[in-house]
């Protein structure tokens, strides 16, 4: 049994999952692991998506990557997708949410554009990730946060922050 809580931070790109987990980690002194980085950084995919400007992640080789650090808990997943890893591993997932004009801009200024713009914003528009998430893990473990503006990160770190600690005193 864990004695930390493991969350998964997921959402559209452009919804500051990285920076809310990076600001959650040094809150409440978890591990944060950027599914991307890591993908990066071992080799963990299937070469380049031309069209997406992307790798292609082989999800199985993340899964067993992380395994035994999931089991040991203590850890923040950072990742736009979540129907891939075990249902096992989470204690909360996070779901941030940005309206649509916001998260247009912030895909812009990071050079999106074409299909990897559009799809991006239609999976907001959408709800995808939130719908993902749902049919993943079990409802009551599973909250929409409005990551809007830097105010609302802030809230959200703090409301995060706060569950974590009810979460350790009670376990």
């Amino acid at each position: 049994m864990r004695n930390k809580p493991n969350i998964l931070v997921t959402g559209t790109p452009g919804t500051g999952k990285t920076t809310t987990s990076a600001a959650l980690a040094e809150a409440t002194h978890l591990r944060h692991i950027n599914i991307g980085e890591l993908v990066k950084d071992k080799k963990l995919h299937d070469g380049w998506d031309d069209q997406l400007d992307c790798y292609v992640i082989n999800e199985d080789l993340v899964c067993d990557e992380l395994e035994e650090i999931m089991e040991g808990g203590g850890n923040i997943v950072d990742h736009h997708g979540c129907d891939f890893f075990p249902e096992r591993w989470f204690d909360r997932v996070v779901v941030l949410q940005t309206e649509n004009s916001i998260l247009y801009d912030r895909l812009s200024k990071r050079g999106y554009s074409g299909a990897k713009l559009t799809n991006n914003i239609e999976c907001e528009i959408f709800q995808v990730l939130l719908e993902e998430a749902k049919d993943s893990y079990q409802e009551e473990i599973v909250v929409a946060m409005k990551s809007d503006s830097v105010d609302d990160m802030n809230r959200n770190v703090a409301a995060i922050t706060e569950w974590v600690r009810s979460w350790s005193s009670t376990t």
